[in-house]
Formats: structure tokens, sequence, C-alpha cells
């Protein structure tokens, strides 16, 4: 692929079979993996930030030179950094200090303006729960209002969702060539999870899709919050509802704990050279579960959200 501006190269990311590992466990299936870390950004929301930009510009809801703020773990400041660098829009990012530094650190050196928020009290560093994401957003929507700003609003914002049915959706059909049986998807916005979803169905309607919550957090299911903080940085927020679910069947819910998450990511680092975070392992774990049961036989495709790189400050890779 080659490009005129690197916003031409995001998307079209390779797609892995994890054969390795499925063989390993004496499972029986396959696990496609699409390899999002390598966008970019290191991550599958260069796909949302842009998306979401180029449709407000579409829409006339965002102007030349005006600023975008949004919240962020991370991944959706820095595919917004690139995006709005690109087309010459000041960026201000908005992020919990529960997140790990290297995001910061990426965002502003892509030039982006970085204001972190201080965790709510009792919060622990490295575990950013739906509490503090709220403080972020009550920050966030003070900045939007002072500065006359757009607000990307990636839990909100329809061109989320659209990239992922227009694009992720649409690579992983002719990855898989057409074989994929289901799709699970750690849940942060829910915009990979109902985009690609409903894209793949508009393929083959009977493709399954599973939400993949942490352990203690897992909201969207229906079970009561018991353990509202996690290392699982970008999601698991503890939110009983997601615009993006709405309207979208689930056909299962699959919760994972911090430590599955970080022994399957450091298991795809050894066993499949994949350096991928924490939602990397908690995807993949999610899939060798399908295989296990329900999707034994299937094909399930999932993806790996974002690099390792951005989790060295933390116990991940210890």
């Amino acid at each position: 692929m080659t490009g005129q501006s690197i916003l031409d190269v995001i998307g079209g990311t390779p797609a892995l079979w994890l054969d390795r590992m499925v063989a390993a466990r004496g499972l029986d299936g396959r696990i496609l993996a699409k390899l999002d870390y390598l966008n970019p950004g290191f991550s599958k929301k260069d796909r949302a930030a842009l998306g979401i930009i180029e449709l407000a510009e579409t829409q006339g809801a965002l102007h030349p030179g005006q600023t975008v703020v949004e919240l962020t773990s991370g991944n959706m400041g820095t595919g917004l950094a690139i995006v709005c660098g690109q087309k010459g829009y000041p960026f201000v990012a908005v992020m919990s200090r529960g997140n790990s530094v290297e995001r910061a650190r990426m965002m502003t050196a892509l030039g982006a303006e970085v204001i972190l928020v201080d965790q709510i009290a009792g919060s622990v560093p490295g575990q950013v729960s739906g509490a503090d994401l709220a403080e972020v957003d009550r920050v966030a929507q003070q900045i939007v209002a002072e500065r006359g700003a757009f607000r990307a609003d990636q839990f909100h914002h329809v061109g989320n969702a659209q990239a992922h049915f227009e694009t992720t959706a649409a690579e992983i059909w002719t990855d898989s060539a057409g074989t994929v049986t289901a799709f699970a998807d750690f849940a942060g916005s829910g915009g990979t999870f109902g985009g690609t979803v409903a894209g793949l169905r508009a393929k083959k309607a009977q493709v399954r899709g599973y939400v993949v919550e942490p352990e203690g957090a897992a909201a969207l299911s229906g079970e009561d919050v018991t353990h509202a903080d996690h290392p699982i940085q970008g999601g698991g927020y503890s939110m009983a509802t997601l615009d993006f679910l709405r309207g979208t069947s689930v056909d299962g819910y699959l919760s994972v704990t911090g430590e599955v998450s970080r022994d399957i990511a450091r298991a795809l680092a050894r066993e499949e050279g994949i350096f991928g975070g924490f939602s990397a392992g908690a995807n993949v774990a999610a899939a060798l579960e399908l295989l296990a049961g329900p999707e034994k036989g299937g094909v399930v495709a999932v993806v790996i959200c974002d690099s390792g790189l951005k989790y060295l400050s933390t116990d991940l890779w210890d």
C-alpha cells in the first residue's frame, strides 16, 4: 500500500491465523487475528479517528482550524493526533493519569495537547474505572465549552462504528476468505464490536458476535460490578449500556481476568510473534474459550487492538 499522506495507510492491516496457539491447546477451529496494532498510531482507533473526523467534515460539524477535543485512554487520542495534525486541526487529548505514561508521551510527540486528569480517591494507578472515566469526561466537556471546540465523542459519534463497518468487517471477510463464523471483541466504546458485527452480518447473517468484558466489571452482560478496577486499559468501564451495542444482537458475553489477559498477551508474543497489549490478550483468550465451547470447529475473528509498546511501564511485561 502506498499513500500520499499517512492517512492513506490507516486500515488495510494484515491478518494472521493463530494456528500455533490453537494447536498447542488441542482446540478444534481457527482464530484470525486482525493486526491493527500495525496501524500508524499502533491501534485500531486510527480507523475510528479518521472516520469521525471525515464524517464531521462532510456534515459541516467541524470547521477549518477548529480545535478538536476528546477523552481517551490513549489510543483514540493517538489516532486523533495523527488525523488532526495532518488536516490542520489543533487537538486536545484528555486522559486519566491511570493510563500508561507511554500513551501521553506519544500523543505529545504527535502534536497533541495532553491534559492529564487525576484519578478519583481510592483508584489504583494503571486501573482506570468507570468513575475515573466520568471525571475525564467532565473535564473534556469543560474544555469543549471554553474553547468552542468540536467533541470527537467516540462513545456516541456514528463515524466510529461506521469506520469499522466499512473497513474492519470488509477486511476480515476478505482475509478469512469468507469463512469467519464469529467475532469477539473487548468492549470499550463498543464501536469496533457494533460496526464489525454489522458489517460481517451484511456478508453472512449467521455470523455470531461475542462481547468481551473484564471479570468483576461485566456490566454489559447484566452482572453486578464487584471489581471496577482492572488492568485491561481502554475498556471495561462498568457501563451497563453502550450506544453502539443498541440494536446489535449479542450472541454471548465472556469475562476475562486481568491475569489471563496478561498471560495470553505474553503467549501471543512468544508463540506467534505478536507484540500486543492487554486487550489483545483478552480478545484471544476469549476466542480460545469459544473454540473450546460454542464455536468449536469454527473460525473466530479478533482484533489485536494495540501495541505492547504502550504498556512497557506496566506489569504486562514484568
